[in-house]
């Protein structure tokens, strides 16, 4: 004797855990969502920045720009840059361009 199994949808509302899981991932894909942006935003005024930068540099007439990285130049700070031989900051983090 063979039992047959029915194959339509089931009667019962779905489990707390599984719709506290539902939600739980509606608050993270939102909070993704706003963290993207947030970032995005942050890139283009960084963006915006580093071309400001650039722009004073040329309208500077900047003859020379020079980075030098640690393990290069052993008596140059990590991350120096230079600008027509004089130190105009240090980037860090940096180790090569």
């Amino acid at each position: 004797m063979t039992r047959t199994m029915p194959w339509g949808p089931g009667e019962t509302a779905p489990p707390w855990s599984a719709t506290l899981l539902n939600l739980l991932a509606a608050v993270l894909r939102s909070a993704s969502n706003m963290l993207e942006g947030r970032a995005q935003r942050l890139a283009e005024a960084a963006q915006a920045e580093a071309a400001a930068a650039a722009e004073q540099l040329l309208e500077a007439n900047v003859q020379t720009v020079e980075f030098h990285p640690m393990y290069r130049d052993g008596g140059a700070p990590e991350g120096a840059l230079y600008v027509n031989g004089v130190l105009v900051g240090v980037i860090s983090g940096v180790q090569r361009l």
